[in-house]
């Protein structure tokens, strides 16, 4: 990962390990900003205080491994992003100092949503801010549910599915009861406009046709004195009068002439009358034609007359015009059928609601007896790690509650013959307890535990969790305050064992946790007087101790600090030398 303008750190690039690395630095170097380059790159909020103080922009640069085929890949893949040739794909995250953020994926510019995504693939950051979070219990329950994977979330699928269908239908059950009298006004008044229109049987654009129709039944003595002079002017005088020839005959008369030419050109005139003679014959036999339909009918237009009034009187109540009214109808029909205020179809409604709550109770139940097995597990695997963490005699245990109801509550459910509160996530409340020795009451993590005990036991439960997050790469951040002395060591060995099965990124004060670390990275800080800077740079062994010592209580300039870093040293590398590879057993 290479960090350009990112707090107090100019420019850095920081090689990680594939198993355990870790951070380390003095108070203001810089250390945070390794974790907030990867908050960053994993689409997290950009902040233009975060810009270096005299930058323009920030700049944070990762590689990451993402082998062809997995969802990684195919989140870089999807927007089009391309892997370098050894596999890895490319992530960038600009910000400017006016706060604005541009992302990066493979090459092409991408939301910053997809980094998002990206992340949630390969990416974990635990830090102390996410201790606070899992003292929440909706958090608590999350965490137990991730912890139980499939076995929860399979049946809780389920739950949600029918939930949201029970729910609609108790509401609409609900709305039915209480609104019975509007609806019933409501469908009267439905049932009487579809009882009015379909005793009139309007078709799709009878009001047009019978506007024209009653048009021409009114004029009928003017289009008749229109159309007879028309015909007179094509076809001629109907006795044969030779002073009026009409347009026929005068083209009749021009085809005689042209055709007893002698003269070619004019000949050759002639068949383009012949083609006018016979479009006029046409014109005059439509004419005609129309003549002869043509009557002043008084009872048809009477008849006519009565059934616009009759179409009139449904356009005025229902719509502008008749296709309107028919799309009223439609619509009216369609509202009047989800209008059914009838017993019959409000104990249909209740026994649906009804037969939907069996189902919901059983699927609850499921998901809860999923969550007590795996709640005792949780328990037992933290209580292993807090072992190791010295709280030898602690205990912690994951109570899983009905949440209960009382009948007044929109979302109460039956389950098991108690009420419960049907909620999203089911019927269950989560916390998280802790009994720190043997005969001391079960208490909730956040009274029950002091400072640097609840460091150790949510440590604790994110290594447990750790072991089943399916994401490569996770990141501590200072996730160790409040803990020392053989504490601290534990921390460490805990972390090492967890980076066999993951990459593992650690910012820490502690030189016991540091001791572990299969790369070193130190945060350096410089001052000229004027602009404070910070590099990051890998120590080697030598280094290492000289680091190691300065934690120790600033001890780097002494023997006897550089012994105790020796020491340190050599005892965490017997130790991961050792372990052995600490995974999750399903439970079945």
């Amino acid at each position: 990962m290479r960090i350009q303008g990112l707090g107090v750190i100019d420019e850095a690039t920081l090689e990680l390990a594939e198993g355990f690395t870790v951070v380390t630095g003095e108070t203001g170097a810089g250390k945070t900003m390794v974790v907030t380059g990867l908050h960053l790159l994993g689409g997290g909020r950009a902040e233009a205080s975060r810009v270096r103080n005299g930058a323009d922009r920030a700049v944070v640069e990762g590689r990451f491994q993402a082998p062809a085929g997995s969802p990684a890949a195919k989140v870089a893949e999807e927007v089009g992003g391309e892997a370098d040739e050894d596999g890895s794909v490319i992530a960038i995250r600009t910000v400017g100092s006016d706060g604005r953020s541009r992302a990066h994926l493979g090459g092409r510019s991408v939301p910053v949503g997809v980094l998002s995504e990206l992340a949630e693939q390969l990416l974990a950051v635990h830090g102390q801010n996410d201790q606070l979070r899992l003292l929440r219990p909706t958090e608590q329950r999350a965490v137990l549910d991730r912890f139980a994977g499939d076995d929860v979330a399979a049946p809780l699928r389920k739950y949600r599915k029918i939930r949201d269908e029970w729910l609609r239908v108790a509401n609409e059950l609900t709305e039915r009861t209480e609104r019975a009298r509007e609806l019933a006004r409501e469908a009267d008044l439905l049932r009487h406009g579809l009882a009015e229109i379909n005793a009139v049987e309007p078709r799709s654009g009878e009001d047009v046709e019978l506007h024209d129709e009653a048009r021409r039944l009114a004029d009928a003595d003017q289009l008749r004195e229109t159309a007879t002079g028309a015909q007179y002017a094509v076809s001629g005088s109907p006795d044969g009068d030779p002073d009026s020839p009409g347009a026929l005959g005068l083209i009749g008369e021009a085809r005689r002439r042209l055709g007893g030419s002698e003269d070619p050109k004019l000949r050759d005139l002639e068949p383009r009358l012949v083609e006018a003679e016979t479009l006029l014959a046409d014109v005059g036999a439509e004419i005609a034609s129309y003549l002869e339909h043509l009557d002043a009918d008084p009872a048809r237009l009477e008849q006519v007359l009565a059934r616009q009034a009759e179409l009139k009187s449904l356009t005025r109540k229902y719509a502008a015009d008749v296709d309107g009214v028919i799309a009223w109808a439609t619509d009216a029909a369609a509202r009047l059928a989800g209008l059914d205020t009838s017993d019959e179809a409000l104990a249909a409604l209740a026994a649906r609601r009804d037969a939907l709550a069996v189902e919901l109770a059983g699927y609850a139940e499921q998901v809860t007896a999923e969550r007590v097995a795996a709640a005792e597990e949780l328990g037992r695997a933290v209580s292993e790690e807090l072992t190791g963490l010295a709280m030898p005699h602690a205990t912690v245990e994951v109570a899983v509650r009905p949440r209960t109801a009382d009948a007044s509550d929109p979302q109460a459910l039956s389950v098991g013959g108690r009420l419960l509160h049907a909620g999203e996530s089911g019927v269950d409340d989560v916390e998280l307890r802790l009994i720190a020795h043997p005969g001391a009451p079960a208490l909730p993590v956040h009274k029950g535990a002091s400072g640097g005990e609840l460091s150790r036991v949510m440590l604790a439960l994110e290594v447990v969790l750790s072991h089943s997050d399916p994401v490569p790469t996770l990141v501590f951040d200072e996730v160790d305050a409040g803990v020392g002395g053989r504490a601290a060591v534990e921390v460490g060995r805990r972390l090492a064992r967890l980076a066999r099965s993951h990459q593992v990124i650690v910012v820490t004060h502690l030189p016991q946790v540091a001791a572990f670390a299969d790369r070193h990275l130190v945060v350096d800080k410089t001052a000229d007087g004027v602009l404070t800077r910070s590099g990051v740079r890998v120590l080697d062994e030598a280094q290492r101790v000289v680091e190691l010592a300065r934690m120790l209580a600033g001890m780097d300039s002494t023997d006897t600090g550089r012994a105790h870093a020796e020491e340190l040293l050599a005892a965490a590398k017997a130790d991961k030398a050792s372990a052995p590879v600490v995974r999750r057993k399903k439970k079945r």
